[in-house]
């Protein structure tokens, strides 16, 4: 392995929950100091830093600050959704290699419950550019988009209500065993369909559960890694993808989404396949978004993720296991960089009860509809 090869070295959260009483600054620096402590750094070492928000997190050099950092040689924060919970773990790994820094902590801390919900749309709102055309028909917030391409899918696939409810069922269950989980008690199929309806076809247990909270994971140099604290993790490729101009309504098929190009791609420039994964953290803002990216990265046919999850093949003993810790349906939404920290812990050994025996691979995927990434991260050589 190359020296300045970039791996994943620490990982670190803070609670989870629905009412922080806390500034987002506040829980970025907890989540940040608890990875540095895992992976055996002082903050005096950080250089970098990453982030994404939607004007409810806190900026990189503020986090720095908060730490105790000297100072940052490169940063980035973007602006967007969880369709970059991957693009910002692989900049960090790309400053890493090209020398722009030696140690950046990536992290996303949100309010998503008591502050900015990004289920909601209420008030009076005054919209520009494509939301002026959309905003009148009634899209305005993730799910009622969400619900469009669910029932498409269901028009041509024959997938039903039935299908998007195992997805829900099966991850309650894996969060069950995770103590972090803000949702624990398992869910049967009739409790899903006797769910209130959120955006038909999508019910309550759909949608991604908001809550309050953060995430944080350092990434250094396989050099320096050597004689840290954890075992490192490291990526095994990267792709992402943006159709349409990252328009909803344009997308020409929305049984489709930006895993039809990412997947190939990612298979390709890792020489791994699908047989080859141990765990999935897919990105679950909706049962939705499981249920195609499952289709596309070829973990099952067009269709069939109903009875892929029936049947075990998504689960403890089956093909892969889905989402062990819960996934942002029922651990939380933490805007999918708690699906990076699971993958990690899963890799390192150290998700205890809910641990996936000799997990050596795990695909994590970030985004829906016509936007979004994927990273393959596998135990570092």
């Amino acid at each position: 392995m190359k020296q300045r090869t970039p791996v994943i070295v620490g990982i670190g959260r803070t609670a989870y929950g629905r009412r922080s009483g806390r500034t987002t600054l506040a829980m970025a620096a907890e989540a940040a100091r608890e990875a540095l402590a895992d992976a055996g750094l002082d903050a005096t070492q950080v250089d970098g830093a990453a982030t994404y928000q939607a004007a409810d997190s806190a900026s990189p050099m503020a986090v720095a600050d908060a730490i105790g950092s000297p100072g940052l040689r490169w940063n980035i924060d973007l602006m967007g959704g969880g369709n970059y919970a991957s693009s910002v773990v692989t900049n960090a790994a790309m400053a890493i290699e090209c020398g722009l820094c030696d140690t950046a902590i990536v992290y996303r801390s949100l309010n998503g419950r008591s502050g900015r919900r990004f289920g909601r749309a209420d008030g009076v709102h005054e919209v520009g550019g494509a939301l002026q055309f959309t905003a009148p028909q009634g899209y305005m917030t993730p799910p009622q988009w969400m619900a469009m391409w669910a029932r498409e899918h269901q028009q041509v696939y024959g997938s039903t209500c039935e299908d998007l409810g195992a997805i829900a069922v099966t991850q309650r269950r894996h969060a069950v065993a995770n103590e972090h989980a803000v949702q624990r008690d398992p869910i049967t199929i009739d409790d899903y369909l006797a769910a209130r309806w959120i955006n038909e076809p999508l019910r309550l247990y759909d949608c991604a559960l908001e809550i309050d909270g953060a995430v944080a994971l350092v990434l250094a140099t396989a050099e320096r890694a050597a004689d840290l604290r954890r075992p490192p993790v490291g990526l095994h490729a990267h792709a992402e993808f943006t159709g349409a101009g990252g328009s909803w309504e344009r997308w020409p098929d929305l049984t489709t989404m930006y895993s039809k190009e990412v997947a190939p791609a990612l298979w390709d420039r890792s020489g791994l396949r699908p047989a080859d994964v141990d765990v999935a953290c897919m990105y679950d803002c909706f049962t939705y978004t499981v249920m195609v990216t499952l289709e596309e990265f070829g973990f099952c046919e067009r269709g069939e993720v109903g009875d892929f999850l029936r049947s075990g093949r998504g689960t403890y003993g089956g093909d892969v296991v889905v989402n062990p810790h819960g996934g942002l349906l029922s651990e939380g939404y933490i805007h999918g960089l708690n699906h990076t920290f699971e993958a990690v812990l899963q890799l390192r050994g150290d998700a205890g009860e809910r641990q996936v025996e000799g997990a050596e691979v795990a695909l994590v995927t970030a985004g829906a509809g016509p936007y979004g990434g994927a990273m393959l991260l596998g135990v570092a050589e």
